[in-house]
């Protein structure tokens, strides 16, 4: 998991998130059009920014929809606070409530589902969005960000909360060469026949 660190982006969205009431439901941001026929959406949770900043990079690219998977309950900013809940969280299989949900889900044919690595795998927030919808038939793409301990089993995890959906080649970077990794998602969007 990547250190915790604070702007004033992040504080400014801390607090708009804070404000926002519980449950709020939100179509997700439009971009430009999806790619071909095919219905996209890129949902994604970040919590120091490293994962929203590849969720955009993979957005401008491919277009279609973006979604931030934002918990009831936000997590703390300190380091080794986060690190102690999200092992347990983790540990318990909880599954978190979701401040904001995908109104249409039913009408995308593409999700990239992205994410920090947490103790080998995603974090709560997405077991509960990964467990929520039903993707069946759909198009699954994960990507995900970490602190130099690879990917874990989080991409495997993904798999399994999809059985029936057709899971495609998976993307990693370190957290720390996320705002430099443009060049590498293209590369992996042209590989997996996004592009």
């Amino acid at each position: 998991m990547n250190k915790v660190i604070l702007s004033v982006s992040a504080i400014v969205a801390f607090i708009l998130f804070m404000a926002a009431p519980a449950g709020m439901s939100f179509a997700a941001d439009e971009a430009a059009p999806s790619s071909g026929d095919k219905k996209i959406l890129v949902a994604y949770f970040s919590l120091t920014g490293n994962t929203r900043e590849v969720a955009g990079q993979i957005h401008k690219l491919v277009g279609g929809d973006i979604f931030e998977i934002r918990s009831i309950k936000p997590y703390p900013t300190e380091y080794n606070v986060v690190v102690k809940v999200a092992k347990k969280e983790i540990s318990d299989g909880y599954k978190p409530e979701l401040l904001t949900k995908v109104d249409n889900i039913g009408s995308y044919d593409v999700i990239y589902i992205g994410y920090p690595v947490w103790w080998g795998t995603f974090p709560p927030p997405v077991k509960t969005f990964l467990s929520k919808y039903d993707l069946s038939g759909k198009t699954v793409v994960p990507f995900c960000t970490h602190g130099g301990g690879g990917p874990g089993h989080s991409f495997a995890d993904v798999s399994e909360l999809c059985p029936r959906s057709t899971v495609l080649d998976s993307f990693e970077t370190l957290g720390n060469r996320a705002k430099d990794a443009q060049g590498e998602v293209s590369e992996w969007l042209r590989e997996i026949g996004r592009i």
